[in-house]
This record gives structure tokens, sequence and C-alpha cells, in this order.
């Protein structure tokens, strides 16, 4: 698949979730399989105004694979503005967010909110494209809600604005992230635009991916949420593309020092006060699915230090073990 000159493999790329998708997760993604990977989204008026916590979202280590930077923003003239920042941490491309759903940043006119004009998308698009040295490319929903179910429009709007590429999550705004995804509304996307289109919205395996490229006809995957605490879902996509079949979970042992790698790097980026904060949630989600961890939660729920973590990893592979033991007996 070709976004602009930029050449992008079979497999599935990162989505860029707020919260989650920082330097660490990132590096650690593009180390299982994602053939690229997007930025937290960043505020195009944060960056304009010179606010440091919006270029740190901006920051890449590892970059073992194409990477992007997400912004948001209502108002073209900074979004224009904003690309110039943005370059300087020579991303592969930049995003625009037309997708996201929450509310403090729709209500001033942003991310799904978008979709109410696609007019003002093309502008949006437009004002990017003319100074990005980069390919734009734009990730979207089917609309705002069941009433206004324009992503076909809006996507024609991105394209004649100058997207290279669109990513269509399968839902309207109000339907957040419950219930399935529609999958034909990305289909219809595809139908009408020229540029490359990605199918996002509930793939958490390979067999997703296949099944969501064969109904919808998308060019690529794109995987979200599915990707916390299992970012080994990059590698079964990849083999189900390839084979048409799904490789195993991994065992407890590997799953623990995944998760135990990440956390580190995430506390190398941040410091322990702030990165021990922000692996809770991700250390959830590692442990979800292991049989006997489930009593570990609370735990993992408070966890103060690396130092607990490791303790707390040993005792979850201890239980998985004698849980396997018990199995088998």
């Amino acid at each position: 698949m070709k976004i602009g000159d930029l050449t992008i493999p079979e497999g599935a790329a990162l989505a860029p979730m707020a919260g989650v998708a920082d330097s660490a997760f990132r590096s650690l993604c593009a180390s299982f399989g994602a053939v690229f990977t997007v930025s937290e989204m960043v505020s195009a008026k944060g960056l304009v105004m010179g606010d440091g916590k919006s270029a740190r979202l901006m920051r890449f280590d590892d970059r073992t694979c194409p990477a992007g930077i997400q912004l948001f923003g209502a108002d073209p003239s900074y979004i224009a503005e904003a690309v110039p920042v943005v370059m300087t941490e020579k991303p592969d491309f930049i995003d625009l967010n037309m997708g996201c759903p929450a509310p403090k940043v729709t209500k001033n006119g942003s991310g799904s909110a978008l979709m109410r004009d696609p007019a003002k998308i093309e502008r949006i698009v437009a004002a990017a494209a003319k100074v990005a040295p980069v390919p734009v490319t734009v990730k979207m929903r089917l609309g705002w809600d069941e009433q206004s179910r324009n992503a076909v429009e809006c996507a024609l709007a991105a394209e004649a604005g100058g997207a290279a590429c669109i990513t269509v999550h399968g839902r309207t705004r109000t339907q957040m992230y419950a219930p399935p995804v529609d999958r034909s509304g990305i289909a219809a996307v595809k139908k009408a635009v020229t540029v490359p289109v990605i199918g996002n919205g509930d793939i958490v395996n390979g067999l997703d991916a296949l099944s969501m490229k064969r109904e919808t006809g998308c060019d690529l995957v794109m995987i979200g949420r599915a990707a916390m605490g299992r970012p080994w879902v990059f590698r079964d996509v990849l083999h189900a593309l390839e084979t048409g079949g799904s490789l195993p979970e991994p065992p407890a042992a590997q799953r623990m020092q995944v998760m135990l790698d990440h956390v580190a790097a995430i506390i190398a980026d941040k410091g322990e006060r702030i990165g021990i904060r922000e692996a809770r949630k991700h250390a959830l989600c590692y442990a979800r699915g292991i049989r006997g961890a489930a009593g570990f939660r609370r735990e993992l729920s408070l966890l103060e230090s690396l130092d607990c973590l490791r303790e707390i990893a040993d005792r979850i592979i201890e239980a998985a073990n004698e849980t396997r033991g018990e199995d088998a007996g």
C-alpha cells in the first residue's frame, strides 16, 4: 500500500490512542510487527502556542517502522501553523483527527464533531496538505450519529483536500466504542474514494483482520485497544495474512516479561512517579486472560514501583503454572 510516496507493507498499524500510544508503546508495537504507528493526538493550537505538553506527545524513541504524528483542531489556520512544528520531529506523515468522540474534544468542534461539516474537513486537510512536505492522512468515523452517517461525503471531502489515505473507524460518534462496528460503512468509503482506506474497529486478532479486509476491501487494518496488553497481536495479523491461520497466545512468563520491559521503558521516558501511575492500566491488560491472574487486579491497579510489579509478575506466573498443572491432572 502507498501513502503518497511512502510504501507500507502488509500487516496492521497501531492506532493513535490518547493516553496509550506514547513513545514507549509505539516502539513496543513496532517491535512486534506494527507496519506503522501514530502518536497520541496533539493539539494544533497547543503546538502553535508553545505548549510543552503538546510537544512532548510528539517524541519518538526507537523508530523501526514508519511513524506519524496526529493533529487535532477545528481551525485550518492553526493546523497549517502547526505543521512546521510537527516537522521538527521528522514524521513520515501527518494524520488529522476527525474521529475522537471525547466530549472535551468535540465540544470545541474538533475530532468527530468535524464530521458535521464536510466543507470544513476539506479546508482543514487542504491547509495541512499545502504546507506539509510529507503525506497528510485522515482518521474519521461513520458520522456523528445514526441520523447523519456521512462517512462517504466526509471521505470525499478529505480526498478533495489532498488526503493521501483515510482510516475509518466503523462506528458513529454517539456509539463511542460499543456496539460492534459496521463494516459496510467502511466498504462504502473504500468504493467511493481513490486513495487507500484503512479499516479500524473490533480487530482483536489475525482472523479479525482477515475478515475485515475481505468484507470491506480495505487496503490495511488498524488496531487500537486490542493491542493493550497484547502487542504481539501485530505478529498474529501478519501470520494470518500469510497463512490464513492464527498463532497461540504467548505463555504467562513471556507475557509478564513483555509487560516488565514495557513498564521499564515508560519509566525511563517519564520517570518512576509518572511512569508507574501510567503503567497500571497496561499491567491490568497484560494480566487479562491469564489463568489465575484475576486475583491480582487490585494489586496491579494500586501499583507503586517497578520492583513491586516484578514481584507480582512472579506470583502471576506461579499461579498460571499451578492452574495449568491442575488442568493437566
